[in-house]
């Protein structure tokens, strides 16, 4: 864990989350819930509202507790698509480009603490670079970047609550465009497989919700076929 001494306040508790990461399908989500006011007796009423880690909740349970956030604080997100997340997977810049989108929300809300779920190895070390990094645009704060954050402090969960219903709506909304089913998006899904294994057997290029960097894509462009009826002469 990194702790920052705390500087003059400038408003509010910020949380940080992302979902999307390792997801084949759709964007990338950086969720921000600003807290204002006294952060404990915020995150009192956070607790009471049911807000944890989102990953413990039910999509449907986090629709509602996502609604009820926006009486208490500000909800605000940052995206990439698939396109710009493949550009940072074939330099070996994911970190960057997540603590790019933090940085950015950062500066935007300008509060006085911020806590984030570190998704570096090093929580150290990620919390001194999105400090050095929302410190260029004249951020001056305090940063709490932690391991299991969204576990532990009520503003990351909320922050992650806000970050999963935004991806689950953005996967939704590619759903509607698309008949066969897409599954949850990641690689582990056997239905986001075969979905993408339909992809690559069409041939062309692939459609711009599928991050086309992804080892699965390659293992399933390798791996053997199984014949179909219409193959068949």
């Amino acid at each position: 864990m990194f702790e920052t001494p705390a500087p003059p306040a400038v408003s509010g508790t910020l949380g940080l989350d992302e979902a999307g990461r390792g997801s084949v399908l759709g964007p990338l989500v950086v969720g921000a819930f600003l807290l204002p006011g006294s952060a404990r007796e915020g995150e009192d009423r956070l607790r009471a509202l049911g807000v944890r880690d989102s990953k413990r909740l039910s999509p449907q349970r986090r629709e509602a507790v996502f609604s009820s956030l926006t009486p208490v604080g500000r909800c605000v997100t940052a995206r990439a698509e698939p396109v710009l997340v493949d550009r940072h997977v074939e330099q070996g810049g994911l970190n960057r480009l997540e603590l790019s989108l933090m940085a950015r929300l950062i500066v935007e809300l300008r509060p006085r603490r911020v806590c984030v779920d570190a998704c570096d190895v090093d929580a150290g070390r990620f919390g001194r670079r999105l400090r050095d990094l929302a410190g260029a645009s004249g951020w001056r704060g305090r940063m709490v970047s932690a391991h299991r954050a969204d576990e532990h402090l009520p503003v990351v969960s909320a922050a992650s609550i806000v970050a999963k219903v935004t991806r689950d709506r953005a996967l939704a909304e590619i759903q509607r465009r698309v008949p066969e089913p897409l599954g949850s998006g990641y690689p582990s899904d056997p239905v986001t497989r075969a979905y993408l294994t339909g992809c690559v057997d069409r041939g062309g290029p692939l459609p711009p919700w599928v991050r086309g960097s992804w080892a699965t894509l390659d293992r399933i462009k390798k791996g053997p076929r199984v014949p179909t009826l219409e193959s068949f002469p």
